[in-house]
């Protein structure tokens, strides 16, 4: 046989595609015949090198480049983030390594990025976090680095983009990178973001988060993390590193009453809501998916529409309960010395605390440039305090602030241990406080405990 006729595997659009055989030509099982060619997965690229090696089949699709990186850092890693890589290598360099807020995860995957010396690509949850890793990966290595989203599109050995776009960048140029590191994993097993790991054929793979998700987040139509690239090789908590690489923290609840026209509004609330859910078993039928289920059904079942409306009156009423303005204003000046954080789920709320106490507010409406200053200006110590809803409980670096005050939140620990991970870079022996302000006898008793995760309650 001619080398022109020989047989080859090359990468088209997020799939491998097998040429110069027919139909007739047995082939392993990820493969399938579609618009006369064998084609599969890119993910499988890896588990079909010894059948495409005993073949003789001539393989044309890395494209990743060898690098000569060096390390502009000087600082050493400590003990854990060596075994989480020594981990990773051991499990030929595919899995995830979980680690909380704060204990360098970013750090580990440059020290990762120089032990393969091979074309990388970056996944990040948010442009704000391509932006951060942009930062630290030119800063690290002292080279061209590559972005690529909706803004730019720039191509590098190493080059960083975001879960949005990395379905594109994969799809057209997935063979030239070698290895794929994904931060902020818990977010992959989303159906749209799950596809952009199957149509990777990167060998490397490594997955970064304080939060790996739970079993229920992985069922249902969405994909297995340990599936699209390797399972847990390394895990540290919060109580495995408080007090050494992260400060000692203590949380403490504090419990408000609702006013008497606040309790009645409530009351009449929660009847119509928990008639709904009870009446239809949903918490037993449905599990943790049954809020899902609840907006579900409130498309077409106008039961369900008045009970998730209810829903949300009662969420809204919580967290901007006048108890809760009061027990702020208490803590804001006992803690008038300390850098401090204040969360709360709703902008409306975030913008009239800002605007009642004079201090900054971070939304998710807050432009670049904007957050940049705020973020800056409070690591100068010119804000005593910030106040924001979502924007700073995942990946962005905050200043060194010891108290978060979280005014309103969900029954999620993910949530719970992101915002805990705000306060606990190590400062000195400084010690980081959570206050939780709830509500008694309403549902946040509850979503409290059921927030906490089990190595961090206390």
């Amino acid at each position: 046989m001619s080398h022109a006729m020989k047989p080859s595997l090359t990468f088209q659009g997020g799939t491998l595609v097998l040429y110069d055989v027919d139909e007739n030509f047995r082939v392993p099982a990820p493969f399938e015949w579609v618009k006369a060619r064998w084609r599969c997965p890119a993910y499988h690229y890896t588990a079909l090198l010894p059948w495409l090696r005993e073949q003789g089949i001539r393989d044309t699709l890395p494209r990743w480049e060898t690098l000569n990186l060096t390390l502009h850092d000087n600082r050493q890693p400590h003990d854990y983030q060596t075994e989480s890589l020594n981990a990773w290598d051991a499990a030929d360099r595919r899995g995830s390594i979980v680690l909380p807020t704060g204990a360098g995860k970013t750090f580990v995957a440059i020290q990762a990025i120089k032990r393969t010396q091979r074309s990388a690509v970056i996944v990040a949850p948010t442009i704000d976090l391509l932006h951060q890793w942009y930062a630290r990966l030119v800063n690290a290595f002292q080279v061209e680095v590559g972005v690529y989203y909706g803004g730019e599109k720039i191509i590098k050995p190493l080059t960083v983009t975001t879960y949005h776009s990395a379905g594109d960048l994969i799809a057209n140029q997935g063979s030239n990178f070698k290895l794929i590191i994904f931060d902020e994993v818990h977010h992959l097993p989303a159906p749209n973001w799950g596809e952009t790991a199957l149509m990777s054929p990167s060998p490397f793979r490594l997955g970064l988060t304080a939060t790996y998700p739970e079993e229920y987040e992985q069922t249902n139509g969405r994909w297995r993390v340990d599936d699209l690239i390797g399972p847990i090789v390394y895990t540290k908590l919060i109580d495995d590193l408080a007090g050494d690489q992260l400060a000692e923290y203590r949380t403490e609840r504090i419990r408000i009453d609702l006013t008497p026209e606040e309790r009645a509004q409530y009351d009449a609330d929660y009847a119509i809501y928990a008639d709904f859910f009870r009446s239809h078993n949903l918490q037993r039928t449905y599990g943790p998916n049954w809020l899902s289920e609840l907006m579900r059904r409130s498309a077409f079942d106008t039961e369900a529409r008045r009970a998730l409306l209810a829903r949300k009156r009662i969420l809204h009423l919580l967290s901007d309960a006048e108890e809760k303005k009061r027990m702020l204003d208490h803590l804001l000046r006992e803690y008038a010395h300390e850098q401090t954080l204040i969360f709360n789920e709703y902008n409306a709320i975030v913008y009239d605390i800002s605007r009642r106490h004079l201090i900054p507010a971070l939304t998710g409406e807050t432009k670049a440039a904007e957050r940049k200053q705020i973020l800056e200006a409070f690591q100068a110590g010119k804000y005593r305090a910030i106040v924001t809803s979502k924007v700073l409980n995942e990946g962005i670096d905050v200043p060194e602030a010891k108290i978060a005050i979280v005014l309103a939140g969900t029954a999620n620990a993910r949530e719970y241990i992101q915002r805990l991970g705000r306060v606990l870079r190590k400062v000195g022996n400084r010690q980081a406080v959570l206050f939780e302000v709830i509500a008694r006898d309403t549902i946040e008793e509850s979503q409290s405990q059921r927030r906490r995760p089990k190595k961090v309650r206390v």
